[in-house]
């Protein structure tokens, strides 16, 4: 019978592998690692260790969950993003490489002692704005979402990361919210648009939540309010940093200019793509 670490990690890689999962082997581990409660290192040297029953029939639920596409994050409730892990499942969107573009640049423009008020719109898991206030130790945060899910675990993350006394959270739309004014506003928002949507990766399309991708026809929609309200609720010279689709530039340009935004900076992702634009209000 199969129950030590070395011989599930075998059995389960080659049957992800069959099912198609690409990263059969790292995702076989971490499924391991979930079930056990124990780092990958830990894992790797206690492989010859027998699990229980329990343990077991675990396990074989895991992996037919991932043989099913469903992403690894929402599985094992865990993804690492920036510098640390933030807790996930899929009320929320899993936290992406190209996302940490954005907290890299915010650093560059803003040095260790300042004392900022910075707004998160559509915070999700809030791992862009819990990394931020990690960085930066006398920022002070306000985070914003229309799902009441997604803010049960962003106010989760924050009070595992210790947090919580530097953040406000609230249920709102950007367009209902007028709470403050803040130097700088940060935002990843849906900005996928209805047509493009059909063609994303099924393990996308069937878990993610919809609403956190979607931005309409062109998918500027949601980008047009958040542009709008930017602009009242920025302190003049305050910084709106945001992730935008790879087609979206010129568009996303024009429509800055005509909120009388300054474009600082276009950044391009880790596949040299147009990804993030830094703005100051004029």
């Amino acid at each position: 019978m199969v129950n030590n670490i070395n011989e599930l990690i075998s059995l389960g890689s080659k049957y992800l592998k069959d099912k198609h999962i690409q990263s059969y082997k790292l995702d076989t581990e971490l499924l391991l690692c979930k079930v056990l409660n124990q780092t990958r290192s830990s894992l790797l040297l206690n492989d010859s260790k027998n699990l229980n029953k329990s343990n077991i029939n675990k396990f074989h639920r895991l992996l037919k969950r991932r043989s099913k596409n469903e992403p690894i994050a929402y599985i094992t409730n865990s993804k690492e993003f920036w510098k640390s892990n933030f807790y996930v499942n899929n009320n929320v969107l899993i936290p992406r490489p190209d996302t940490e573009i954005l907290i890299e640049e915010i650093l560059k423009f803003y040095p260790q002692k300042k004392h900022k008020s910075v707004l998160d719109i559509g915070t999700g898991s809030g791992c862009i704005i819990l990394s931020l206030l990690k960085e930066r130790t006398n920022f002070r945060g306000t985070a914003i979402d229309i799902s009441k899910n997604a803010l049960k675990i962003a106010k989760y993350n924050a009070k595992i990361h210790q947090l919580d006394n530097r953040i406000k959270f609230y249920k709102s739309s950007v367009d209902n919210f007028f709470k403050g004014k803040y130097d700088l506003i940060i935002s990843n928002p849906p900005y996928i648009s209805s047509l493009r949507l059909k063609s994303l990766d099924t393990d996308i399309l069937r878990y993610e939540p919809i609403q956190a991708l979607e931005g309409g026809l062109d998918g500027l929609r949601i980008f047009i309010k958040i542009v709008k309200r930017s602009s009242m609720l920025l302190k003049k010279g305050g910084k709106l940093v945001l992730e935008i689709g790879f087609d979206q530039k010129l568009k996303m340009l024009n429509l800055l200019k005509k909120e009388k935004f300054f474009v600082n900076k276009s950044v391009k992702d880790y596949g040299r793509r147009d990804r993030c634009l830094i703005c100051t209000k004029i």
